[in-house]
């Protein structure tokens, strides 16, 4: 209960601060995957007029905001595809942004990877979730536990995980890293019933910068914690590292 409650904080929040017009996804070479109006107030061409100003942006990169002629451009960076969200009003950034990697993550869980072929093949469910994410351009749903009941289409598995990389050794508790991959609705219902899993994936980057002579100028580490759970309800977790680990 107390989830629900933070996520309907969040929500309301957004919806104060975050109207969005039109959003769309677009591929590296800057074809439109996804386009869907919110408010009927799109201009057309905007896509292309995005994608060149990004793509000969004045100095290196462009920023995740910027205007046009009185539109708000907002976006993010998914492997190698820009979901990005346009609007007329005055929105917070941060809130819009942060609104926009949460669908990233939904899209993700829905259709097991995000990239460009698994949105064409699962375009029908990118509109089902942003007709129950967004209304008429205010924040909904952003919760993939909470998107269950409302979402009726399967997911098309782009690459489909083979029985060991998904089951992994018969008898064993830990499963292959691919497993994470499976579209969500996949998940719930392989072998006929519901299954209660929880997948833990740590990424480490490590970063070197050599001299010209090859000595180790500066070395650094940067770990994260990644999570996908297909846990029913809301419990409690608690996650420990092991006792006998020593740093």
């Amino acid at each position: 209960a107390l989830c629900c409650l933070r996520h309907y904080i969040f929500v309301f929040g957004l919806a104060d601060s975050t109207m969005i017009g039109q959003f769309f996804i677009l591929s590296p070479r800057g074809d439109t995957i996804i386009n869907k109006d919110f408010r009927g107030d799109a201009i057309p061409g905007q896509q292309d007029l995005f994608f060149r100003k990004v793509k000969f942006w004045d100095k290196g990169d462009s920023p995740p905001v910027f205007q046009i002629d009185d539109i708000s451009y907002i976006f993010i960076r998914r492997n190698q595809l820009l979901i990005v969200c346009t609007t007329k009003y005055n929105v917070s950034p941060s809130a819009t942004i942060e609104l926009l990697n949460r669908m990233a993550k939904v899209f993700k869980d829905y259709c097991g990877v995000l990239t460009e072929e698994s949105i064409r093949k699962n375009f029908i469910l990118i509109y089902e979730l942003l007709d129950e994410m967004l209304d008429y351009g205010y924040p909904q749903i952003t919760s993939t536990e909470m998107l269950k009941n409302c979402v009726h289409n399967e997911a098309v598995v782009v690459a489909k995980p083979s029985m060991t990389s998904v089951m992994g050794t018969i008898g064993s508790g830990t499963k292959s890293a691919n497993a994470a991959n499976v579209p969500i609705t996949m998940m719930n219902t392989r072998g006929g019933a519901n299954k209660n899993e929880i997948y833990v994936d740590i990424v480490e980057r490590l970063t070197i910068l050599f001299s010209n002579t090859g000595y180790v100028v500066n070395s650094s580490i940067d770990g994260s914690i990644m999570m996908k759970s297909f846990l029913s309800g809301n419990p409690e977790l608690r996650l420990a590292l092991n006792e006998d680990l020593v740093i």
